[in-house]
Parts: C-alpha cells; structure tokens; sequence
C-alpha cells in the first residue's frame, strides 16, 4: 500500500457575463477573425463587480466538495492559486474558508501566475502524503479582467475570468492511483516577457498586463513539451501511455504546437480556450473539471496537467484518476 494524494472531485465556476469577439470589437480595435486566427478563443466570462476571486473561488470549491461528498469541516488544507488576490493580504484563501465556514485549518495562497495551480498542487500532494491534512481544496481562480489594459487590443483579448477547483485526499492505495510525479520550474530571467506593470512595492498601483507575445510563444511550446517528458519519465511512462492532457489553456496555436512536438493525437486534449480564453491559473482546474463532468475523463484515466506563465514558471503533473 502506499500513501497517495487522490482527485477525489472537481468544481468550476464562471462569472455571469460572457463577452463575445464581437461584443469586444465594438470597444476594441480588433475582429472575431483576428482573435480567432491567432488565438482559437471565442468567448470570455467578464467578472461583475459583486464577483471576486474569493467569490468565484468559493464556488467552485462548493462544487469540488460536493463531487467528493465532503463537506466544508472535512477540509484542513485550502490553497488558492492566484495572480489576482481580492487584497494585497489577507490571501484569498482565508477569504474562501470563511465563505466556504470552514473551520480552523491551513489556508494560504500560492502566486505563480498560469502555473499557480500547478505549484499548488505540488505543495499539497506534499503535504497530504506528510500527515499535514487528510482532504485538501485546492483552487485556481482569477479575476484577470481587473488588471487587463482595455486599449491593448494584443493582451485584454486574450484573458478572462474563471474558477476551478479541486478536491484532493490522502489515501493508502494498493495501485497507482492518485498523484504519480510532478515537475516544476522556473526562469526569472525572462520576467520582463510577461508581467504587471505595477505592485504594492514598485508603484503601489496594481498596474496593467504586458506580454511579448512572440518570445512567450517560443518558450511555451519548448518548455511544455520539456517538462511534460520529464514528468512522464519520473514514472516510466511515455506520450502513448496517456489519456487525456489538460494544458493550460492559453493560446489554441501553443496547445497545438506541444502535442505535434509530443506526438499526440489533438483528440487526446481537452480544449477550452475557445469559451474561456486565458483564465490563468483557473484555466487547467477548469478544463479539468469540464471533461470530468462530461464523461471524458474517467476512473482509471491516466492524465497529464501542464502550465507554463509569467516569471517564467512551468510544470506538469501525472495522475491517475
């Protein structure tokens, strides 16, 4: 037997609104064909000023619990993956707990941008397999349309709002089920690629996305086919051993470009961007949590998450549902 970190459910939550390519050429010098020919995204779900992060992140961490059939006393771990915190501090994850009615137990946000749920669930498979906790929330959620520069046609196009969560718990299994390997990197070299023009500490504004999107582009596609071989080969396995790939969902052209880099058929990758755009680090739990909920993923799939975002950090996972 050994002791693992298992899925045991998934929840995703999405703000009410939802902005078409249209509806954003009518304020933005920009077309439905150009976003789509560059980007494969369509839609995008815009936060109301009554949805926050913490509000979205509660969400689908109701969803996560009840798809586990949890409830919220159970949990002693909750890490919320974020660039955009409702405030500077408290994190965002004591925020969830007190929606959620938690009570007392671990809460703490992780900030590595697109890769954040990736870093999290890292840190809580860690955890979970050290004694910390016995179930743990952990959720990706983003109110990016706060900090996106709305006369930037290059960047407010390609983001939107979103939550996803999931729910992991420790258990002694007897096969390989639950969290395999994980893999995570990072290269502050390139942090003037993608970023914020503002913080707390600089400008004390929260400031606005900038992205060079060509260079981010180049290293994506590198750095994702990369790591997920390394994480495959953590555990003797190989492209042709996987089910499903849940990518980051950031761009149609990188998603594509890894899995031809890969070798993998395009039917074996769950694709959202179309209907979500880049939520960041929501964007991977709430694929996820889309292909749970239509049977694509099932029990005893093999699946592998990956990320890649400003800093620049990456990572994959390895899992058996």
């Amino acid at each position: 037997m050994t002791l693992r970190a298992i899925l045991a459910g998934t929840g995703s939550a999405l703000p009410r609104t939802r902005v078409s390519n249209e509806e954003l050429a009518r304020r933005v010098d920009t077309s439905d064909e150009w976003i789509v020919e560059r980007t494969g995204i369509r839609f995008r779900h815009i936060a109301e000023p009554d949805e926050t992060t913490a509000t979205l992140a509660a969400a689908a961490a109701k969803e996560a619990l009840a798809a586990a059939g949890l409830e919220p006393s159970d949990i002693g771990l909750i890490i919320v993956a974020t660039a955009t915190p409702d405030n500077t501090f408290p994190a965002s994850a004591t925020k969830v707990q007190a929606l959620l009615g938690a009570p007392d137990c671990i809460a703490f946000d992780v900030a590595a941008v697109c890769s954040g749920f990736l870093y999290a669930i890292s840190v809580a498979d860690s955890m979970l397999r050290t004694g910390a906790a016995k179930h743990a929330l952990i959720i990706g959620s983003e109110t990016f349309s706060r900090i996106l520069d709305w006369e930037d046609r290059t960047t407010c196009v390609l983001f939107g709002d979103g939550a996803g969560a999931v729910v992991l718990s420790a258990e002694e299994v007897a096969d390989d089920r639950g969290i395999l390997a994980t893999r995570l990197h990072a290269e502050g070299q390139y942090c003037d690629m993608l970023y914020v023009d503002g913080g707390p500490s600089t400008t004390g504004t929260v400031g606005h996305v900038r992205m060079q999107g060509r260079e981010v582009f180049r290293h994506a596609v590198t750095n994702l086919a990369a790591v997920l071989g390394e994480v495959l080969a953590d555990v003797g396995l190989s492209a042709t051993d996987i089910d499903w790939v849940v990518p980051h969902q950031a761009n149609k052209r990188i998603i594509d470009a890894t899995a031809k880099k890969l070798g993998l058929p395009a039917e074996r990758v769950v694709l959202t961007v179309d209907q979500h755009a880049n939520t960041s680090a929501a964007s991977v739990p709430l694929a996820l949590d889309l292909a749970v909920r239509d049977g694509r993923i099932r029990r005893g799939d093999l699946v592998v998450l990956e990320a890649m975002g400003g800093g620049f950090t990456w990572g994959a996972a390895v899992l058996r549902v």
